[in-house]
Protein backbone atom coordinates (compact mmCIF):
# COMPACT_ATOMS: atom_id res chain seq x y z
CA UNK A 1 0.00 0.00 0.00
CA UNK A 2 2.58 2.24 1.19
CA UNK A 3 4.41 1.54 -2.26
CA UNK A 4 1.13 2.38 -4.17
CA UNK A 5 0.90 5.83 -2.55
CA UNK A 6 4.79 7.03 -3.46
CA UNK A 7 3.57 5.93 -7.01
CA UNK A 8 0.51 8.32 -6.95
CA UNK A 9 2.33 10.89 -5.25
CA UNK A 10 5.08 10.90 -7.59
CA UNK A 11 2.59 10.81 -10.62
CA UNK A 12 1.28 14.11 -8.84
CA UNK A 13 4.06 15.33 -9.08
CA UNK A 14 4.89 14.57 -12.57
CA UNK A 15 1.39 15.92 -13.45
CA UNK A 16 1.79 19.11 -11.62
CA UNK A 17 4.85 20.04 -13.34
CA UNK A 18 3.56 19.04 -16.62
CA UNK A 19 0.29 20.89 -16.09
CA UNK A 20 2.06 24.45 -15.69
CA UNK A 21 2.89 23.29 -19.64
CA UNK A 22 -0.23 21.91 -21.21
CA UNK A 23 -3.02 22.85 -18.86
CA UNK A 24 -5.88 19.94 -19.79
CA UNK A 25 -4.42 17.00 -21.24
CA UNK A 26 -3.38 16.21 -17.52
CA UNK A 27 -7.09 16.78 -16.22
CA UNK A 28 -8.10 13.55 -16.44
CA UNK A 29 -5.09 11.81 -14.71
CA UNK A 30 -5.63 14.37 -12.35
CA UNK A 31 -9.10 13.76 -11.05
CA UNK A 32 -8.41 9.85 -11.14
CA UNK A 33 -5.46 10.12 -8.95
CA UNK A 34 -7.38 12.06 -6.65
CA UNK A 35 -10.10 9.54 -6.11
CA UNK A 36 -7.21 7.01 -5.45
CA UNK A 37 -5.66 8.67 -2.83
CA UNK A 38 -9.13 9.89 -1.27
CA UNK A 39 -9.40 5.91 -0.99
CA UNK A 40 -6.38 5.70 0.87
CA UNK A 41 -7.25 7.20 3.86
CA UNK A 42 -5.49 9.06 6.18
CA UNK A 43 -2.37 9.11 3.99
CA UNK A 44 -4.42 9.35 1.26
CA UNK A 45 -5.45 12.77 2.51
CA UNK A 46 -1.66 13.66 2.95
CA UNK A 47 -0.57 13.02 -0.20
CA UNK A 48 -3.90 14.71 -1.78
CA UNK A 49 -2.23 17.79 -0.31
CA UNK A 50 1.10 17.48 -1.60
CA UNK A 51 0.01 16.69 -5.03
CA UNK A 52 -2.36 19.61 -5.46
CA UNK A 53 0.09 22.11 -3.67
CA UNK A 54 2.30 20.59 -6.67
CA UNK A 55 -0.26 21.44 -9.20
CA UNK A 56 -1.65 24.65 -8.13
CA UNK A 57 1.63 26.29 -7.76
CA UNK A 58 2.45 25.68 -10.75
CA UNK A 59 -0.44 26.69 -12.30
CA UNK A 60 -0.36 29.82 -14.62
CA UNK A 61 3.04 29.52 -15.34
CA UNK A 62 4.82 30.08 -12.73
CA UNK A 63 6.69 27.43 -11.09
CA UNK A 64 7.11 27.89 -7.44
CA UNK A 65 9.01 24.66 -6.37
CA UNK A 66 12.08 23.04 -7.28
CA UNK A 67 12.31 19.79 -9.59
CA UNK A 68 9.31 17.57 -7.60
CA UNK A 69 11.05 14.05 -9.21
CA UNK A 70 14.40 14.27 -7.17
CA UNK A 71 14.27 12.83 -3.83
CA UNK A 72 17.14 12.02 -1.68
CA UNK A 73 16.99 8.93 -0.15
CA UNK A 74 18.47 7.76 2.92
CA UNK A 75 19.14 4.25 4.72
CA UNK A 76 16.46 4.01 7.44
CA UNK A 77 17.67 4.15 11.00
CA UNK A 78 15.70 4.98 14.08
CA UNK A 79 17.43 8.95 13.77
CA UNK A 80 16.56 9.56 10.18
CA UNK A 81 13.31 8.16 9.56
CA UNK A 82 10.14 6.98 10.78
CA UNK A 83 8.26 3.81 9.63
CA UNK A 84 5.45 5.47 7.88
CA UNK A 85 7.89 7.29 5.77
CA UNK A 86 9.45 5.24 4.52
CA UNK A 87 9.60 2.26 1.63
CA UNK A 88 11.64 -1.04 2.03
CA UNK A 89 14.35 0.67 4.39
CA UNK A 90 14.59 3.87 2.50
CA UNK A 91 14.09 7.27 4.18
CA UNK A 92 12.47 10.27 1.89
CA UNK A 93 13.60 13.85 2.19
CA UNK A 94 11.03 16.12 0.15
CA UNK A 95 11.74 19.03 -1.76
CA UNK A 96 10.18 22.36 -1.78
CA UNK A 97 8.09 21.65 -4.37
CA UNK A 98 6.78 18.32 -2.59
CA UNK A 99 5.26 20.74 0.67
CA UNK A 100 1.83 22.09 1.16
CA UNK A 101 0.34 24.70 -0.30
CA UNK A 102 0.38 26.83 2.01
CA UNK A 103 4.10 27.14 2.22
CA UNK A 104 4.76 27.10 -1.25
CA UNK A 105 2.41 30.33 -1.52
CA UNK A 106 4.06 31.74 1.90
CA UNK A 107 7.48 31.36 0.43
CA UNK A 108 6.60 32.99 -2.50
CA UNK A 109 4.95 35.70 -0.92
CA UNK A 110 8.17 36.05 0.65
CA UNK A 111 10.25 35.92 -2.78
CA UNK A 112 7.96 39.28 -4.00
CA UNK A 113 8.26 40.75 -0.91
CA UNK A 114 11.95 40.41 -1.01
CA UNK A 115 12.18 41.52 -4.33
CA UNK A 116 10.33 44.29 -3.63
CA UNK A 117 13.24 45.01 -0.97
CA UNK A 118 16.13 44.77 -3.17
CA UNK A 119 14.26 47.04 -5.69
CA UNK A 120 13.94 49.69 -2.56
CA UNK A 121 17.52 49.30 -1.85
CA UNK A 122 18.69 50.12 -5.36
CA UNK A 123 16.66 53.37 -4.65
CA UNK A 124 19.11 55.65 -3.60
CA UNK A 125 17.88 57.02 -0.46
CA UNK A 126 18.42 60.95 1.01
CA UNK A 127 18.06 62.46 4.33
CA UNK A 128 14.68 63.94 4.54
CA UNK A 129 15.34 67.99 4.70
CA UNK A 130 12.22 68.90 7.05
CA UNK A 131 13.41 66.00 9.79
CA UNK A 132 17.17 66.65 9.58
CA UNK A 133 17.86 63.57 10.77
CA UNK A 134 20.13 60.69 9.05
CA UNK A 135 17.84 58.10 10.67
CA UNK A 136 16.00 55.45 8.38
CA UNK A 137 12.21 56.49 9.58
CA UNK A 138 12.90 60.17 7.76
CA UNK A 139 14.52 59.16 5.09
CA UNK A 140 12.61 58.55 1.65
CA UNK A 141 13.26 57.26 -2.01
CA UNK A 142 15.09 59.28 -4.47
CA UNK A 143 11.83 58.93 -7.44
CA UNK A 144 9.34 60.40 -4.74
CA UNK A 145 11.35 63.19 -4.39
CA UNK A 146 12.49 63.33 -7.59
CA UNK A 147 8.17 63.21 -8.54
CA UNK A 148 7.51 65.58 -5.84
CA UNK A 149 10.00 68.04 -6.88
CA UNK A 150 9.38 67.81 -10.32
CA UNK A 151 5.38 68.83 -9.69
CA UNK A 152 6.83 71.80 -6.81
CA UNK A 153 8.71 72.99 -10.04
CA UNK A 154 6.36 73.05 -12.00
CA UNK A 155 3.72 74.98 -9.71
CA UNK A 156 6.42 77.36 -8.38
CA UNK A 157 6.73 78.67 -12.58
CA UNK A 158 3.68 78.80 -12.63
CA UNK A 159 2.83 81.22 -9.39
CA UNK A 160 5.83 82.78 -11.22
CA UNK A 161 4.12 83.74 -14.14
CA UNK A 162 0.63 84.72 -12.87
CA UNK A 163 2.21 86.97 -10.11
CA UNK A 164 4.39 88.59 -12.53
CA UNK A 165 1.45 89.42 -15.36
CA UNK A 166 -0.61 90.20 -12.33
CA UNK A 167 2.10 92.73 -11.01
CA UNK A 168 3.35 94.48 -14.56
CA UNK A 169 0.72 96.35 -15.54
CA UNK A 170 0.67 98.40 -12.41
CA UNK A 171 4.66 98.78 -12.47
CA UNK A 172 3.92 99.81 -16.23
CA UNK A 173 1.71 102.80 -15.05
CA UNK A 174 3.39 104.08 -12.52
CA UNK A 175 6.84 103.78 -14.47
CA UNK A 176 6.24 107.40 -15.97
CA UNK A 177 5.82 108.77 -12.70
CA UNK A 178 8.79 106.84 -11.29
CA UNK A 179 11.30 108.43 -14.08
CA UNK A 180 9.78 112.28 -12.90
CA UNK A 181 10.40 111.77 -9.84
CA UNK A 182 12.70 108.56 -8.30
CA UNK A 183 14.74 107.81 -11.80
CA UNK A 184 17.55 106.47 -10.03
CA UNK A 185 16.58 104.52 -6.99
CA UNK A 186 13.02 103.48 -8.36
CA UNK A 187 11.63 102.52 -4.43
CA UNK A 188 8.26 102.01 -6.15
CA UNK A 189 9.05 99.48 -8.84
CA UNK A 190 10.90 97.62 -6.25
CA UNK A 191 7.76 97.83 -3.59
CA UNK A 192 6.21 95.64 -6.53
CA UNK A 193 9.07 93.72 -7.04
CA UNK A 194 9.31 92.57 -3.41
CA UNK A 195 5.32 91.90 -3.46
CA UNK A 196 6.29 89.51 -6.30
CA UNK A 197 9.05 87.58 -4.91
CA UNK A 198 7.00 87.45 -1.69
CA UNK A 199 4.06 85.90 -3.40
CA UNK A 200 6.39 83.55 -5.31
CA UNK A 201 8.91 82.07 -2.64
CA UNK A 202 6.19 81.76 0.27
CA UNK A 203 4.16 78.86 -1.00
CA UNK A 204 7.01 76.79 -1.52
CA UNK A 205 10.08 77.41 1.42
CA UNK A 206 10.31 79.91 4.53
CA UNK A 207 13.05 82.83 5.08
CA UNK A 208 14.79 83.43 8.01
CA UNK A 209 16.21 87.31 8.28
CA UNK A 210 19.23 87.86 10.72
CA UNK A 211 20.81 91.16 11.29
CA UNK A 212 18.12 93.11 9.63
CA UNK A 213 19.60 96.05 11.75
CA UNK A 214 22.44 96.19 9.90
CA UNK A 215 20.78 97.47 7.33
CA UNK A 216 21.85 100.69 5.85
CA UNK A 217 19.45 103.93 6.08
CA UNK A 218 17.44 103.62 2.69
CA UNK A 219 18.86 106.79 1.54
CA UNK A 220 22.22 105.37 1.67
CA UNK A 221 23.70 104.27 -1.51
CA UNK A 222 25.98 101.14 -0.59
CA UNK A 223 27.34 98.40 -2.59
CA UNK A 224 25.49 95.04 -1.50
CA UNK A 225 27.32 91.52 -1.94
CA UNK A 226 26.23 87.85 -1.56
CA UNK A 227 27.26 84.09 -2.29
CA UNK A 228 25.84 82.76 -5.14
CA UNK A 229 24.14 79.38 -4.92
CA UNK A 230 20.73 79.16 -7.10
CA UNK A 231 18.12 80.81 -9.40
CA UNK A 232 16.30 81.55 -6.19
CA UNK A 233 18.81 84.24 -4.74
CA UNK A 234 17.85 86.92 -6.59
CA UNK A 235 13.82 86.31 -5.43
CA UNK A 236 15.15 85.91 -1.80
CA UNK A 237 16.83 89.14 -2.09
CA UNK A 238 14.52 91.15 -3.43
CA UNK A 239 12.33 89.90 -0.41
CA UNK A 240 14.54 92.47 1.82
CA UNK A 241 12.84 95.23 0.05
CA UNK A 242 16.41 97.15 -0.71
CA UNK A 243 15.54 99.23 -4.34
CA UNK A 244 19.31 98.00 -5.50
CA UNK A 245 20.70 97.55 -9.09
CA UNK A 246 21.87 94.19 -9.77
CA UNK A 247 23.45 93.27 -12.79
CA UNK A 248 21.58 90.53 -15.30
CA UNK A 249 22.88 89.02 -18.71
CA UNK A 250 21.26 90.89 -21.68
CA UNK A 251 18.97 87.57 -22.98
CA UNK A 252 17.44 87.47 -20.02
CA UNK A 253 15.54 91.18 -20.73
CA UNK A 254 14.48 89.33 -23.86
CA UNK A 255 12.07 87.11 -21.87
CA UNK A 256 8.50 87.95 -22.11
CA UNK A 257 7.02 90.27 -18.91
CA UNK A 258 10.28 88.88 -16.48
CA UNK A 259 12.88 90.41 -18.79
CA UNK A 260 10.75 93.54 -19.46
CA UNK A 261 9.76 93.82 -15.71
CA UNK A 262 13.88 94.01 -15.17
CA UNK A 263 14.04 96.60 -17.54
CA UNK A 264 11.53 98.84 -15.55
CA UNK A 265 13.43 97.70 -12.19
CA UNK A 266 16.50 99.37 -14.02
CA UNK A 267 19.04 96.26 -13.82
CA UNK A 268 22.15 96.63 -15.61
CA UNK A 269 22.27 94.37 -18.76
CA UNK A 270 25.94 92.60 -18.88
CA UNK A 271 27.75 90.85 -21.93
CA UNK A 272 29.60 88.58 -19.85
CA UNK A 273 31.80 87.85 -23.43
CA UNK A 274 32.69 91.38 -24.08
CA UNK A 275 35.05 93.35 -22.32
CA UNK A 276 33.53 96.64 -23.27
CA UNK A 277 30.38 95.63 -22.09
CA UNK A 278 32.03 94.90 -18.59
CA UNK A 279 34.22 98.10 -18.83
CA UNK A 280 30.41 100.00 -19.18
CA UNK A 281 28.93 97.97 -16.54
CA UNK A 282 31.22 99.43 -14.16
CA UNK A 283 30.98 103.06 -15.57
CA UNK A 284 27.20 102.75 -14.86
CA UNK A 285 27.26 101.05 -11.15
CA UNK A 286 30.03 104.11 -10.17
CA UNK A 287 27.12 106.74 -11.66
CA UNK A 288 24.16 105.09 -9.77
CA UNK A 289 25.90 105.25 -6.78
CA UNK A 290 26.90 108.65 -7.20
CA UNK A 291 23.33 109.91 -8.20
CA UNK A 292 22.56 108.11 -4.71
CA UNK A 293 21.20 104.39 -5.63
CA UNK A 294 22.71 100.99 -4.53
CA UNK A 295 24.11 98.43 -6.21
CA UNK A 296 24.11 94.84 -5.78
CA UNK A 297 26.72 92.01 -7.08
CA UNK A 298 27.70 88.37 -6.52
CA UNK A 299 31.40 88.85 -6.56
CA UNK A 300 31.82 84.74 -7.29
CA UNK A 301 30.33 85.83 -11.00
CA UNK A 302 28.11 82.63 -11.56
CA UNK A 303 26.48 80.02 -9.16
CA UNK A 304 28.66 77.64 -7.07
CA UNK A 305 28.14 74.48 -8.51
CA UNK A 306 29.09 71.99 -5.18
CA UNK A 307 27.85 74.94 -2.64
CA UNK A 308 31.26 75.96 -2.14
CA UNK A 309 32.28 79.64 -1.94
CA UNK A 310 34.37 80.50 -5.01
CA UNK A 311 37.08 83.05 -5.77
CA UNK A 312 35.51 86.53 -5.67
CA UNK A 313 36.71 89.77 -7.73
CA UNK A 314 37.39 92.63 -7.01
CA UNK A 315 34.61 94.83 -9.71
CA UNK A 316 32.42 95.46 -6.78
CA UNK A 317 35.20 96.21 -4.11
CA UNK A 318 37.14 98.85 -6.47
CA UNK A 319 33.20 100.45 -7.53
CA UNK A 320 33.26 100.63 -3.00
CA UNK A 321 36.78 101.90 -2.74
CA UNK A 322 36.81 104.81 -5.51
CA UNK A 323 33.20 106.03 -4.21
CA UNK A 324 33.87 105.41 -0.28
CA UNK A 325 30.23 103.74 -0.15
CA UNK A 326 29.86 100.89 2.71
CA UNK A 327 30.02 97.63 1.23
CA UNK A 328 27.55 95.16 3.07
CA UNK A 329 28.29 91.26 3.20
CA UNK A 330 25.19 88.85 2.89
CA UNK A 331 25.17 85.30 3.38
CA UNK A 332 22.68 82.72 1.46
CA UNK A 333 21.88 79.65 3.03
CA UNK A 334 19.63 76.87 1.70
CA UNK A 335 18.81 78.27 -1.71
CA UNK A 336 21.41 75.74 -3.29
CA UNK A 337 19.72 72.79 -1.95
CA UNK A 338 15.88 73.97 -2.42
CA UNK A 339 16.83 74.76 -6.46
CA UNK A 340 20.57 73.47 -7.39
CA UNK A 341 22.38 74.64 -10.28
CA UNK A 342 21.57 72.93 -13.42
CA UNK A 343 18.00 72.04 -12.13
CA UNK A 344 16.09 75.05 -12.53
CA UNK A 345 13.23 72.48 -12.91
CA UNK A 346 12.31 71.22 -9.41
CA UNK A 347 12.17 72.86 -6.76
CA UNK A 348 12.90 71.01 -3.13
CA UNK A 349 11.03 71.81 -0.18
CA UNK A 350 13.75 73.27 2.78
CA UNK A 351 14.94 76.52 4.58
CA UNK A 352 16.42 79.38 3.74
CA UNK A 353 18.88 82.00 5.84
CA UNK A 354 19.23 85.68 4.85
CA UNK A 355 22.35 86.68 7.50
CA UNK A 356 23.20 90.49 7.32
CA UNK A 357 26.75 91.45 8.16
CA UNK A 358 27.59 94.72 9.37
CA UNK A 359 29.39 96.68 6.57
CA UNK A 360 32.92 97.29 6.14
CA UNK A 361 34.47 100.08 4.81
CA UNK A 362 38.30 100.99 2.94
CA UNK A 363 39.95 102.41 0.57
CA UNK A 364 42.07 99.41 -0.69
CA UNK A 365 40.19 96.98 -3.23
CA UNK A 366 41.78 93.86 -2.05
CA UNK A 367 41.86 93.81 1.37
CA UNK A 368 37.55 94.93 0.99
CA UNK A 369 37.18 92.08 -1.04
CA UNK A 370 39.66 89.61 1.12
CA UNK A 371 37.67 90.89 4.34
CA UNK A 372 34.30 90.57 2.68
CA UNK A 373 34.78 86.99 1.43
CA UNK A 374 36.14 85.73 4.89
CA UNK A 375 33.21 87.05 6.32
CA UNK A 376 30.87 84.98 4.33
CA UNK A 377 32.90 81.79 4.26
CA UNK A 378 33.17 82.27 8.22
CA UNK A 379 29.27 81.93 7.97
CA UNK A 380 28.48 79.35 6.06
CA UNK A 381 31.15 77.39 7.97
CA UNK A 382 29.33 78.81 10.99
CA UNK A 383 26.33 77.33 9.39
CA UNK A 384 27.36 73.53 8.76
Amino acid sequence: MELSIDFIRSSFHSSSLSYSHNHLCEFPSLFLSIFVCMCEGKNGRSVLAGACSGVLASSHGFQFGCVALKRKTQRYSETYGRPHKTIRGLREDHYASQSSLNHELHRTYNGWGSCRRRKVLRDLVVRSELADTGTAGASYPSSEIWLNSKFRGICFYIVTSIAAITLFVPMVLQHPLVLMFDRYRRKAQYRIAKAWAFLTVAPFFKIEYEGLENLPQTDTPAMYVSNHQSFLDIHTLLTLGISFKFISKTSIFLYPIIGWAMFLLGVIPLKRTDSRSQLECLKQCMSLIKKGASVFFFPEGTRSRDGKLGTFKKGAFTIAAKTGVPVVPITLIGTGKIMPPGMEQEVNPGLVKVIVHPYIVGNNPDELCKEARNIIAQELVRQG
